[in-house]
């Protein structure tokens, strides 16, 4: 069975879920009719129609029928959640017209980008045209600062009370797990439903995603914190409130991953597992992709070994997920600990120096927290799996991409993959977060699940 235009490997299917994890049973239908006995569970990060995700599946994929040995029968399955890619964050070597340079819109929406926003906010055609306006027009006003801020915050859901007064109680299941790691996104803080993001002042906050705009070489300029060459003044600071709407996304998407992990494909494998017990899964994801599949394995049910491999591709999410105490808080453990053990196999985190989004973006989280760092400061709490690998698991071991594919991987258990010989290209403000498509890293998926010839 091939579904969806465009795979050129088979057979495929897709694996569509809503926003709260809920599984299009038809696809649900046509991933359980598929013959192999290994199947490839790739979840993208965002991406802003399901042809791109598509294509993006295809991409990945084309590798893999030369790279199995003889017993293998692959399956391949590509996981389609909500999600939203601005279109000037370009994949390398994905859309032929793209460019990895800067973008030229400026400020100012595209087209593309404000009809994907429709689509994830259905029904807020006035506050998303008021929005796009302040982004055109970029007024020199602090007023207009201020109204956009309370845009944002409504298209989050973050209402007028909660971004005045966050509680300072939180879900234990993000507690551990402060990342929303993305372009130019900012984390949750620890103790707190809301991102501060969404309560400092908006002022503040567009300066900050300004100066880490100049940071990743977006914008014209010196050195962060030298002084804007973007046109002075408040105007200037037009180009950060921009990656304020990308983090209201980013927000909501981060929340989705995990549901969508937890409550929807989880459990969708573990009754594929339990109708054929012989199939061996191995889980793929990107981005917050990553996140989707690794909150999967909560649903895993204890001592099932149907999840043979995990390859996590510039994770979004906290490098201390995994870990069983948080070194800066003996008592508590990341939001995924002890996860690893539920992978008949290595989960692998792949990362790279090159990623802005997670190097340069990520520790804004700990600059939005309103810790004694300060807004431009740095807090090792907030790093992303992605970017760093894998923190705080004892044993997890840390290699390079040429020895992984050299030499045997370890059989179980965290690895960080410095995959940065590989990933490396892309343009302003993403870095290279998004360049996954290479042989090699299908090779290395190959490796984990030991599927090779």
């Amino acid at each position: 069975m091939r579904e969806g235009v465009g795979i050129g490997v088979g057979p495929y299917a897709e694996l569509t879920f809503d926003s709260d994890g809920d599984v299009d049973r038809s696809t649900q239908d046509a991933v359980a009719a598929l013959e192999a006995t290994d199947l490839l569970v790739f979840a993208h990060g965002w991406n802003s129609d399901r042809s791109t995700s598509t294509r993006l599946f295809d991409r990945f994929y084309a590798p893999f029928p030369g790279l199995v040995g003889s017993g293998v029968r692959l399956g391949y399955v590509g996981v389609v959640w909500p999600s939203i890619r601005f279109s000037d964050e370009p994949i390398p070597d994905f859309d032929p017209h793209a460019t990895l340079a800067a973008p030229s819109h400026g400020t100012a929406l595209d087209p593309a980008t404000l009809r994907a926003l429709g689509e994830f906010w259905p029904g807020r055609v006035a506050e998303l045209d008021r929005v796009a306006e302040l982004l055109e027009d970029r007024p020199e006003s602090a007023a207009a600062f201020t109204e956009f801020g309370a845009l944002v915050r409504e298209l989050a859901g973050v209402d007028a009370v909660d971004a005045a007064d966050p509680p300072e109680a939180s879900d234990a299941s993000d507690a551990a797990d402060p990342g929303v790691a993305a372009v130019t996104a900012v984390a949750v803080p620890a103790v707190r439903d809301v991102p501060a993001v969404f309560t400092h002042d908006v002022l503040e906050v567009c300066r900050a995603f300004t100066e880490g705009l100049i940071e990743a070489g977006a914008l014209p300029g010196g050195a962060a914190g030298t002084g804007f060459c973007v046109g002075g003044g408040l105007r200037a600071l037009w180009s950060g409130a921009k990656e304020l709407l990308r983090q209201a996304t980013y927000y909501q998407m981060k929340k989705r991953a995990g549901v969508v992990g937890e409550r929807g494909l989880g459990p969708v494998l573990a009754e594929l597992a339990g109708r054929r017990p012989a199939l061996r899964i191995h889980l793929i994801g990107h981005s917050f992709g990553a996140r989707v599949v690794s909150f999967s394995l909560r649903a895993v049910p204890d001592g099932a070994r149907y999840v043979k491999s995990a390859t996590l591709l510039q994770g979004a999410f906290s490098h201390y997920a995994f870990a069983d105490r948080l070194p800066h808080d003996k008592g508590s453990g990341g939001a995924l600990r002890g996860m690893q053990r539920r992978v008949d196999g290595p989960v692998l985190a792949c990362h790279s120096p090159y990623d802005s989004a997670l190097k340069v973006f990520y520790p804004l989280a700990s600059r939005m927290a309103g810790d004694s760092a300060g807004l431009l400061g740095f807090d090792e709490r907030w790093g992303a799996i992605g970017h760093d690998g894998v923190q705080a698991v004892p044993g997890a071991p840390r290699i390079s991409l040429d020895t992984a594919l050299r030499e045997r991987l370890p059989e179980t258990g965290c690895v960080s993959v410095d995959t940065g010989s590989v990933v490396r290209r892309g343009g302003p403000p993403s870095g290279a977060h998004s360049d996954i498509c290479h042989e090699e890293l299908a090779r290395l998926v190959v490796a984990a699940g030991r599927m090779g010839r």
